[in-house]
């Protein structure tokens, strides 16, 4: 890698992420179940029917993983924790395996000199929940409020960092409006509830940890930037309505106690009564905020459409095995504009930033100069907006190993570490071995 620990500030965080479901196994240690699997076993809806039952043995192979972590040289461990697997029915009786690993987790971290960033919900709603109406519910704010006591109560002392939700866009719009993700719906009303369910529940958990003295609590949102397919001013709006759905809406909600008078102009009439009334609780205030980016989309406006009114085009610019482009330039641009716009002087870390290739052993070796160059490119935006004295304070790569990429099933590989989903064998890439080296100058 072109860049090394040495050109950033002293104290600057470099981790790795992962996330429960996607690499844990759901199959076993006493795991409940969830939308995710009820949504994997629905014809049509992941690829090759593939699910998370196994993902990379992680359950069972937590040692070892930790070790390659502290190998990498990393600071943080970003990992979610599974709702389903502390509280297999989703409230009640809790299932003590569960907390018994992420325990171990933790302590294995702190052992290993590494700060533990926990967060609690990546996406795996319990199934007795999600026949409970799941997001749409507004109970669940309570509900995740009672999983966040339960967890903290064995973990809460020991972590780093906790934030409570990854990417509420994915969780209200990619799972109820465009149906992608579990619990694949699509239905405008469901959406406009679960967007503002999943920041109620957000906000509710925050309290929850404040109550018990926790510190260095965060928020993570995901973000795209969008470009207008050209200058015209109906297709400019277009992508300034996709940017406020996808960008603004949860970082207004926390940071300013409001959403975009152009999300509303969609959703207001769905919303639940008198939802303004819960910004209290929604924008209680937190420590940090978590960026995740990966691309960008070329917007054109849809009049003859539903609202939204845009349509996604496909742009000129390189692209990743998920057809993402890449554009490092929107990562800076959303940093300086997260400082600016919403918070101001509080830390910011990137929780998330990475590509999928199709990437494959030979020889032994996994070579994959694409990464290196991706994270590089990414790295020294990073560096420009720390130079120009905005306060970002970590930058998280997606992933440490190959996982269960969702609906996309297993063939998507974002890892730094290559698995071998027949025998779990891991094997470091290329840009594993020279991540550790550039952190190590």
């Amino acid at each position: 890698m072109k860049i090394s620990r040495s050109a950033f500030p002293e104290g600057f965080l470099f981790g790795v992420a992962t996330s429960s479901y996607q690499i844990e196994g759901h199959s076993f240690g006493g795991a409940g179940r969830t939308h995710w699997d009820d949504f994997a076993q629905t014809p049509g809806n992941v690829a090759r029917a593939e699910n998370g039952d196994f993902g990379c043995d992680h359950f069972n192979r937590l040692e070892s993983d930790l070790d390659l972590i502290k190998d990498l040289g990393v600071d943080v461990y970003r990992f979610s924790t599974s709702w389903a697997r502390v509280l297999p029915e989703g409230r009640g009786q809790v299932n003590h395996q569960g907390l018994d690993f992420y325990e171990r987790l933790v302590d294995g971290l702190l052992e290993r000199g590494i700060k533990p960033a926990a967060t609690l919900y990546h996406w795996e709603l319990p199934s007795p929940l999600a026949d409970l109406g799941g997001w749409r519910n507004r109970d669940i704010a309570s509900w995740f409020g009672d999983f966040t006591d339960v967890l903290m109560d064995r973990i809460g002392d020991r972590v780093w960092s906790v934030a409570p939700i990854n990417e509420p866009w994915c969780v209200g719009w990619l799972s109820h409006f465009m149906g992608h993700h579990a619990p694949g719906l699509r239905d405008v009303r469901a959406t406009a509830r679960a967007m503002h369910h999943v920041l109620l529940a957000h906000g509710t958990a925050i309290q929850v940890m404040r109550s018990k003295g926790m510190e260095n609590l965060g928020a993570v949102c995901n973000f795209e930037w969008a470009t207008p397919v050209d200058n015209r001013p109906e297709n400019v709006e277009a992508a300034a309505r996709y940017d406020a759905i996808y960008n603004r809406f949860f970082m207004e909600g926390i940071f300013k106690g409001s959403y975009p008078d152009r999300v509303l102009a969609g959703l207001e009439p769905h919303l639940p009564q008198s939802w303004q009334d819960d910004f209290s609780t929604i924008s209680t205030p937190v420590d940090w905020c978590g960026l995740n980016y990966y691309t960008r989309k070329v917007v054109a406006d849809a009049p003859n459409e539903q609202w939204p009114h845009y349509s996604e085009h496909v742009g000129e610019l390189p692209q990743t095995s998920m057809g993402w482009e890449i554009y490092p330039e929107g990562l800076s641009e959303f940093i300086k504009r997260a400082a600016a716009e919403y918070t101001g002087d509080l830390p910011l870390y990137v929780t998330e930033n990475g590509m999928s290739a199709p990437d494959v052993i030979d020889g032994g070796v996994v070579n994959d100069p694409h990464r290196t160059a991706y994270l590089d490119q990414h790295l020294a935006q990073v560096k420009d907006v720390i130079d120009a004295g905005v306060p970002l304070k970590g930058y998280y790569i997606w992933s440490l190993m190959d996982n269960y990429e969702w609906a996309l099933g297993y063939e998507k590989r974002f890892g730094l570490v290559h698995v071998d989903f027949d025998t779990f064998e891991r094997t470091p890439k290329e840009s594993f071995k020279g991540l550790a080296e550039a952190l190590r100058r």
